[in-house]
């Protein structure tokens, strides 16, 4: 006989704000004892110095997670002149210094070289493995290496404040894989100067924005009025751009069943239209609940993923 699982059946998206200092997988913790749920997990790893967005899956939420890796994200960050660190952040250790102060104009002339698909170079306090070891750990015990540089994608950047002459606040929407301290690293190089990002927030991961992020201590109030769930996004919230089909309950039960369903020539058409390129992916929903996520093949839906949603 299967063991129960610990916790309550609890599906749905969190669209957290994530404190400063706190780390992703300590935020996804917390939130789970919230809800004493028995899945969680989360969509893109945001560092503990860096504030903001943090979606958390519970549930069949889970299972829409690899959806969000290629969502786009904006984040707004603040570059200190004049000092460069390590770990291009300030808790890292000093490393150079210099007078030079780029001005706001010399910064919007450079950005332009940083947005669209770009080689960049990870930082060495990056979670990267070399060898079978994080990056971060080697770089704390003084090894040597090199990381390879990746191709990525910086839709658009642009500097939004700049308070005085020692900081200039850049805001930019990017791809998955984009580092923002390999970013500032690499516009000091440019502009010749020194510098480090001192303050870092993530706005927005797809459809989840600041807007509708909520914190810890307001779950926790939440839950203590024994309203947890009115914090919980639906399932489907990280589907947005995914096309819709309505579903009968007879193909519902199918999909369920792992067996595919087949297409009147209309329905083909209109999805057709809707999928963006290169993709195939239709997500079905019986009424107001999502069935599966299905791929559209040969004018059928072939289930891939089954949700199992009241």
């Amino acid at each position: 006989m299967a063991r129960r699982k610990k916790g309550e059946i609890v599906n749905g998206w969190i669209c957290l704000d994530k404190a400063y200092e706190m780390g992703s997988t300590e935020a996804v913790t917390k939130v789970r004892r919230l809800f004493d749920a028995q899945k969680a997990g989360h969509a893109g790893t945001l560092d503990p110095l860096a504030s903001g967005v943090l979606p958390i899956a519970l549930g069949e939420a889970t299972k829409t997670v690899p959806f969000m890796m290629d969502a786009e994200k904006v984040y707004r960050f603040t570059i200190h002149w004049g000092i460069s660190t390590d770990s291009i952040d300030r808790e890292g250790e000093i490393i150079a210094r210099s007078d030079v102060r780029p001005s706001v104009e010399a910064v919007k002339a450079a950005l332009p070289s940083f947005v669209g698909e770009i080689d960049q170079v990870p930082p060495q306090f990056s979670a990267i493995r070399v060898n079978g070891e994080r990056a971060y750990d080697l770089a704390r015990d003084g090894a040597e290496f090199e990381l390879e540089a990746r191709k990525v994608m910086i839709h658009e950047a642009a500097v939004t404040d700049a308070p005085d002459a020692d900081h200039v606040e850049i805001t930019m929407r990017t791809g998955k894989g984009v580092y923002v301290r390999s970013l500032a690293r690499d516009l000091a190089v440019m502009l010749g100067a020194e510098g480090h990002v001192s303050a870092l927030r993530r706005e927005r991961v797809g459809p989840f924005t600041a807007e509708n992020a909520v914190t810890l201590d307001f779950l926790a109030d939440l839950a203590h009025k024994g309203a947890a769930l009115e914090g919980l996004l639906p399932v489907s919230t990280a589907l947005d751009d995914i096309p819709e089909l309505a579903v009968t309950e007879q193909d519902a039960f199918s999909l369920r069943q792992g067996r595919p369903i087949v297409l009147l020539p209309r329905q083909v058409e209109t999805l057709k239209s809707q999928l963006s390129a290169g993709s195939r992916t239709v997500s079905a929903f019986a009424g107001e609940t999502l069935v599966a996520l299905c791929t559209m093949r040969a004018g059928r839906l072939e289930p891939d993923r089954v949700f199992n949603l009241p």
